[in-house]
């Protein structure tokens, strides 16, 4: 029993010391640590009473009890302590000292001004909370009694020092930092010490003086090189020089430099500071001004820290998607943060977010998160993929929305290779054919076919023999120009899938049909064509035994797309550019500006909502597809939705003009048949 009481309480302590993590820091030893149970991380400042003076324990013990008491977003919060008769461990969140985060910032090619700027930011408002609403002292302000989270703010800390401003009531008297360290006296201010009321204010707003000219200029080796500037920014000299006066009554209290410094020009008015306010109290701004923040925030995310948008911007990203109803407007920006992050980072944090996002009927969140799917679809295992999301992006093949079904098109070029049998070959082949039968939308019924023949090398062999010959030949006969291009260089594109048998009898006739195209550019293409499958050909008929090399993809499985060849421009090397370049000008005309007027002999109608039924895509004759090229879909989208519009509108001309010429013919027709009739009667006679 006895020896229950007598158990070391480091022992029990809730955290533990990893080792070789050690840092000198004033009176303490600062330690990385983590809490026992969790795993979190944490820091641990420990004081051994042994190997300090009197003094020191006592400096010790009061800022053990300050830390306690003092709260606030920018002091070193206080986690958790432990107080025994050997040491003292003081428990806070993860930091690292401002010296070292300095040096290691120097290393990587120095701390950007923004992030110091948001730094004195915070650490001038801590000191404005301690001298204006608690009415404290610190006494101990220096490079020394910052440190810096994770997030890369600073936090004031080195709490041994701090006294009521007018003075302790219980008598009790700390010793003055220069009495511990002698080397501390060149911080002190010209005027005479302990003079209490303002001067000791001015005392304070001194200290802060040197703390900048030390976070630009390295330690400061004696008191008057606070004359010299050195590497101190232009916007903040003057603030700086105030701070510094002779005159301890001309020295601005915190919060006046604050308000100073964030003035139009200052050095504290920047986007990086303006952003950290905005997120301090984003909870309780209107929607519309969070809105407007996040759709601003994607474009000042390249300047800002890594570490900040990591660990302070994305939780608040997360934050307002959970919780703030903050729609599509924080796609772009907590996409931008998550090139920031490890893989497995990206697993825990986003990926939920974003499988849930698929489930929102929210139109405009639905077309972002396929515009910006290259940027995340690496992270998302197949499961997720196939039971999570595929099921929703599905329903973007029957939007009314032509932009959302265009889109949903051209993600299937990054879902395909995650997607399972049934979804590969059967779901999305159902869909595939839908649109062909009854897209109204020429760019669409283009895009399949190019997405069709860019997914060909993940369809099974029987899915391939099934449907590529008959879609690309209904492709050849779609009025749109682009897509009979299209379908002409997905049979290029898929050449190694096809038999000798096939090339004879089904693909060579259609092409030869292409090669009196209205388009010169369509015929240009089939003319190639044919020349490719025609040296085949030739090929086996000069050395049959070549045929089983010819044919060895025919009957493969399915195999990474990018195992095909391409040519004639079918195919762009790599996805990473995909969402943002696919269609290309059409063949003949100029700008791209596409009309479905052009159109060989045997063109079939642009296809009706109400006409083919739906069916397997073999039994479709519709056509679809465009080509590959570096054009930004952008300026695409606005062009065909523009030419859409009006693409009824002039095929209802057309086809009553084309109406009007038939019935016009017949008129001739049957007047021709009758006049010798006539004649012949009149002579009979």
């Amino acid at each position: 029993m006895w020896s229950f009481f007598a158990r070391d309480p480091v022992k029990d302590f809730a955290y533990e010391i990893l080792p070789d993590t050690q840092e000198k820091s004033g009176i303490w030893t600062l330690h990385r640590g983590k809490r026992k149970t969790s795993g979190e991380p944490v820091s641990v400042f420990v004081y051994e009473v042994a190997q300090g003076t009197e003094q020191q324990t006592q400096l010790a013990k009061a800022a053990f009890k300050r830390m306690k008491t003092l709260r606030h977003p920018n002091i070193l919060a206080y986690v958790d302590g432990l107080e025994t008769e050997k040491s003292l461990y003081l428990v806070t969140e993860q930091v690292t000292p401002l010296a070292v985060h300095l040096k290691a910032q120097a290393d990587r090619g120095g701390a950007g001004e923004l992030e110091v700027s948001w730094g004195l930011h915070q650490i001038v408002k801590a000191l404005s909370f301690l001298i204006n609403d608690c009415h404290l002292l610190h006494n101990n302000l220096g490079v020394w009694a910052v440190f810096v989270d994770r997030a890369g703010e600073w936090k004031l800390g080195g709490l041994e020092h701090v006294v009521p401003e007018q003075g302790d009531p219980s008598g009790v008297s700390l010793p003055a930092p220069k009495t511990v360290y002698p080397d501390m006296e060149k911080y002190d201010p010209p005027e005479t010490p302990n003079s209490g009321g303002e001067k000791c204010r001015a005392g304070e707003v001194w200290r802060l003086g040197c703390l900048i000219w030390e976070v630009f200029n390295g330690p400061l080796p004696r008191t008057s090189s606070l004359r010299s500037l050195g590497k101190i920014p232009k916007a903040l000299i003057p603030n700086y020089c105030e701070l510094v006066g002779a005159n301890p009554r001309a020295r601005p209290n915190p919060a006046r430099f604050l308000q100073n410094c964030r003035n139009p020009g200052g050095f504290l008015s920047n986007s990086f500071v303006d952003s950290n306010l905005f997120l301090e109290e984003i909870q309780i701004k209107e929607p519309a001004e969070k809105q407007q923040f996040f759709q601003d925030l994607s474009d000042n995310l390249d300047s800002f820290p890594e570490d900040f948008c990591k660990h302070k911007v994305l939780p608040q990203l997360l934050t307002a998607f959970e919780f703030g109803n903050a729609g599509a407007v924080v796609l772009t920006p907590l996409f931008k943060v998550g090139k920031f992050l490890s893989a497995e980072e990206y697993q825990q944090k986003i990926i939920p977010v974003i499988v849930k996002m698929f489930s929102s009927t929210d139109r405009a969140m639905r077309i972002r998160l396929l515009q910006q799917m290259e940027q995340f679809i690496q992270y998302l295992n197949e499961a997720a993929v196939n039971s999570q999301i595929f099921p929703h992006v599905v329903h973007g093949f029957t939007d009314t929305n032509p932009a959302i079904r265009e889109q949903t098109v051209k993600s299937m070029l990054l879902m395909a290779p995650k997607l399972n049998e049934t979804n590969l070959n059967q779901e999305l082949m159902r869909h595939f054919a839908r649109l062909q039968a009854r897209d109204e939308q020429g760019p669409i019924r283009c895009n399949t076919t190019v997405c069709l023949g860019k997914i060909a090398s993940y369809l099974n062999a029987g899915t391939r023999q099934r449907v590529l010959i008959s879609a690309f030949s209904r492709a050849t006969k779609d009025p749109f120009p682009a897509s009979r291009s299209a379908g002409v260089l997905g049979f290029a594109a898929t050449h190694n899938y096809y038999s000798v048998t096939e090339i004879a009898a089904r693909i060579l006739p259609t092409l030869c049909t292409i090669t009196v195209d209205p388009d010169k550019s369509v015929r240009d293409q089939a003319f190639k064509a044919i020349k490719s499958f025609l040296s085949k050909l030739e090929t086996v008929s000069e050395d049959p035994t070549k045929l089983a090399d010819i044919e060895k993809d025919v009957a493969s499985s399915a195999q990474p797309a990018g195992a095909s060849s391409s040519w004639a421009g079918w195919a762009v090397t790599g996805m990473s550019s995909l969402t943002s370049k696919l269609i290309r000008n059409a063949p003949g005309t100029e700008g791209g500006a596409a009309t479905e007027g052009s159109r060989p002999a045997n063109a079939t109608s642009p296809p009706s909502p109400t006409d083919a039924p739906e069916t397997e895509m073999e039994n479709e004759d519709e056509p679809v597809g465009d080509r590959w090229d570096d054009e930004d879909w952008g300026s695409l989208e606005a062009r065909f939705h523009h030419s859409s519009l009006n693409k009824n509108a002039e095929l209802s001309k057309k086809k009553r003009e084309e109406r009007r010429k038939e019935l016009e013919a017949k008129r001739a027709e049957r007047k021709a048949a009758k006049g010798p009739l006539k004649l012949g009667a009149r002579k009979l006679d």
